[in-house]
């Protein structure tokens, strides 16, 4: 038969058990309703893995075989009409400038060195390359001033934003890997490697039929 000190004993390290367990399951409760937070917003998404610089426009990035003065953004739409449907597009101005002191050619910058971040996890868009005085893809001669020209990004008829980021893309000038068959001559490699991130503001217009 328990004594009284015993029964005693056994309420006591009850009453201890409970009040421990009421602090685990606010301590459980609090770290949940933090997941469901992270999950709602996105968790760190937004600053985990970009390791590369972010500039604000007007900004001047060099990168590789050019450099960019960034200025400005336009969402331009195209209302729809009876032989087509609306559209979009998203104009990214910039003066444009050859600064290639390895081998001082003349070249034009290719789309995939300018790449809109839609953000949202969604594929970056390549621009279409950079139209200088209303001429897509003009060759851009080394020693001369910069040229004002824009990249043109397709997007969805409906795209609103009023800031954009643009991902930069340097072209690296090195030599292929020492293996066998490779190239020892340094060249500018295309490809390009992520360089920065430019954040602009951007301005909707609707362009009217001519």
């Amino acid at each position: 038969m328990e004594s009284l000190d015993d029964v005693i004993d056994a309420m006591i390290a009850d009453r201890v058990i409970h009040r421990h367990r009421r602090k685990w399951l606010i301590a459980l409760a609090l770290v949940v309703a933090l997941v469901v937070v992270l999950l709602l917003t996105g968790g760190f998404k937004e600053h985990q893995g970009r390791t590369i610089p972010t500039f604000d426009a007007p900004t001047t990035v060099q990168a590789g075989r050019f450099e960019y003065g960034f200025t400005e953004a336009k969402i331009i739409r195209e209302p729809k009409t009876d032989y087509s449907e609306a559209k979009a597009r998203l104009q990214v101005y910039f003066d444009l400038k050859n600064i290639d002191t390895e081998t001082k050619a003349s070249t034009s910058m290719q789309g995939r060195l300018l790449r809109l971040v839609p953000g949202g996890g969604a594929e970056l868009i390549e621009s279409n390359g950079a139209s200088c005085h209303d001429e897509l893809n003009v060759v851009i001669v080394h020693g001369l001033p910069s040229q004002p020209c824009y990249a043109k990004f397709d997007v969805p008829a409906d795209f609103a934003e009023d800031e954009v980021e643009i991902a930069v893309l340097a072209e690296e000038y090195k030599s292929d890997e020492k293996t066998m068959g490779a190239d020892e001559k340094p060249y500018w490699h295309s490809a390009g490697v992520p360089h920065s991130v430019v954040r602009l503001k951007a301005t909707i217009e609707t362009e009217k039929d001519e």
